[in-house]
């Protein structure tokens, strides 16, 4: 379904991502992993981004929210001519079936993100933390452990690192990154491409954790591959390779 909406925003996550926040009305229904298409008014091609933000939270902020590269200059390509306040979108979707189930019988969750593959992970992330928050009122189920190992190539490029960052200060999630190319002597993180090790890290009972994967191709190869090497069956392991539209030269 074709419906308008509103850039409210567009703030710079990494140097070649924004956030773009956008108002529709209504709201369109949406499962956290899913993606819609935008473009200039009436124009086409719209291009697909997933959706970073979970239903509930955009419910709250009546906002969805995007990863979407840019140029050097800021310029996401000629789909979307401007990011300003106020422009007009035609908003498309949702679309997808990368997406998090309603119902989770495993205690832990793994969310493996390589680049802009981090933006559905975000947007299932919120919806785990708002079933968390659930869980935690009086009678109601045991909760589930949260954990999310993020590649970059440099300590710059990891988008929505902040909140990251502070929801396992906080204790609600365990967060680990790796930079893959451009680390500087001062980093203070772990280095290189995901690896069977950090993998193993983080999945301390594989017969017990249900794990999402999405990034650029050579992730959503590998990891699955590795995670079923450390004993994770391959019914527990979803994938979805996301390297995003490019953005424009």
């Amino acid at each position: 379904m074709l419906r308008p909406a509103t850039i409210l925003s567009a703030l710079r996550a990494t140097p070649r991502h924004v956030v773009l926040r956008l108002q529709v009305d209504p709201m369109p229904d949406f499962a956290a992993g899913q993606a819609v298409l935008i473009g200039a008014p009436g124009t086409a091609p719209r291009r697909p981004y997933s959706i970073a933000v979970g239903p509930q939270e955009a419910a709250r902020s009546n906002a969805l929210e995007l990863l979407v590269g840019v140029s050097a200059e800021g310029v996401p390509g000629s789909h979307l001519p401007s990011l300003a306040a106020g422009t007009p979108v035609d908003l498309e979707g949702p679309v997808g079936t990368f997406v998090y189930p309603e119902a989770i019988t495993q205690s832990a969750v793994l969310f493996v993100a390589g680049g802009s593959g981090i933006a559905p992970l975000r947007a299932m992330l919120h919806e785990a933390l708002d079933e968390l928050d659930q869980a935690r009122r009086p009678g109601a189920a045991a909760g589930r452990d949260l954990r999310v190992l993020y590649s970059a190539r440099s300590a710059e490029e990891f988008a929505f690192d902040e909140e990251l960052s502070a929801l396992a200060r906080g204790g609600r999630v365990v967060y680990r990154k790796t930079v893959t190319r451009h680390a500087t002597p001062q980093w203070p993180g772990q280095r290189g491409r995901i690896s069977r090790g950090h993998l193993q890290s983080l999945v301390d009972h594989p017969d017990d954790i249900l794990c999402f994967v999405c990034g650029p191709g050579a992730l959503v190869h590998e990891v699955p591959r590795m995670l079923a090497e450390i004993g994770v069956a391959p019914a527990h392991i979803r994938v979805e390779e996301w390297a995003g539209p490019p953005p424009a030269s």
